[in-house]
């Protein structure tokens, strides 16, 4: 079981607590084996043998076999050092913006881009809970979708590369200083769906939000089961006014306007390919901006 050890909070705290592989080493040896190395192989317990130049290496006293500390993590088998990792993963959480591929690579000095771009990756991927909760409940619902991601490249008129983004997203209510109440985003969920039909869009629904929540949507026919589904459906009907839709789904526009702009200004666009661990980092990012 991992134990929740001291985080840096600081780049300076940063650089105190991991000057060096050692330092990173131990620190994720304390996290991953708090009561000592319990053996794969023979089931042996106890303190492991620690080579001073592979600290990253644990050797099972009984039975003399290795075990990494980077195995079954999200750095299994890698090659690049611990503190690369650790500073990745600093960067891309506590930065407002996140992190490119190329700014962590200009930053740390990794010799290759594909290098950055993996780690920056996969620590994406690390960021969605398996058993994260579904959205909504005693919070009302605003969802749609958007196209989201590449341009047109020439193909012809009304071609593009853009992938569909259903949103769905809490409306909260705060109570401010004189006693009135305002509007605010609360959970977010994203998802890639293949198509705008009933099909794609109840499935998002269903595994992103609770059953029986309300959930606010335009007037789209691929939202017209959702009540069979057992939701408080509020469709709104918009007549496809860019204004009205603003006015009454005011926090999903808000956060794929949000969604773009970061897309375009920090990364600079993203391919269909990569764009779902893309929306996962949004995501985690904007369910913590508090």
């Amino acid at each position: 079981m991992s134990v929740r050890l001291a985080f840096p909070t600081t780049l300076l705290e940063m650089q105190r607590m991991f000057p060096d592989e050692n330092a990173a080493a131990a620190y994720l040896r304390a996290v991953r084996f708090p009561d000592g190395l319990v053996c794969r192989f023979c089931g042996w317990k106890d303190e492991p043998h620690i080579f001073e130049n592979r600290p990253t290496v644990l050797r099972c006293r009984k039975c003399r076999r290795d075990t990494s500390i980077t195995a079954d993590t999200v750095m299994h088998a890698t090659r690049t050092p611990l503190q690369v990792w650790f500073w990745a993963a600093y960067l891309v959480t506590t930065q407002t913006s996140g992190e490119s591929a190329l700014q962590f690579q200009r930053q740390l000095g990794v010799s290759r881009y594909e290098t950055a771009f993996q780690i920056l990756h996969k620590l994406r991927a690390a960021m969605v809970r398996p058993d994260r909760d579904r959205i909504g409940g005693k919070w009302p619902v605003e969802m749609d979708e958007a196209f989201v991601g590449g341009k047109t490249r020439g193909e012809g008129r009304g071609v593009h590369h853009k992938a569909i983004v259903a949103g769905a997203v809490e409306v909260r209510t705060k109570t401010k200083k004189g006693g009135k109440r305002a509007l605010y985003a609360g959970r977010l969920r994203l998802r890639i769906v293949r198509d705008r039909s009933a099909k794609a869009l109840e499935a998002f629904v269903v595994e992103s939000v609770e059953p029986h929540s309300r959930i606010i949507t335009d007037g789209w026919v691929g939202y017209d089961g959702l009540t069979v589904q057992g939701y408080d459906h509020a469709p709104v009907v918009l007549g496809g006014d860019p204004e009205e839709a603003e006015k009454a789904l005011p926090m999903v526009h808000l956060v794929f306007s949000n969604l773009k702009a970061w897309i375009l200004g920090t990364h600079h666009g993203v391919s269909q390919q990569h764009l779902p661990a893309y929306l996962n980092e949004f995501v985690f990012r904007f369910n913590r901006r508090f």
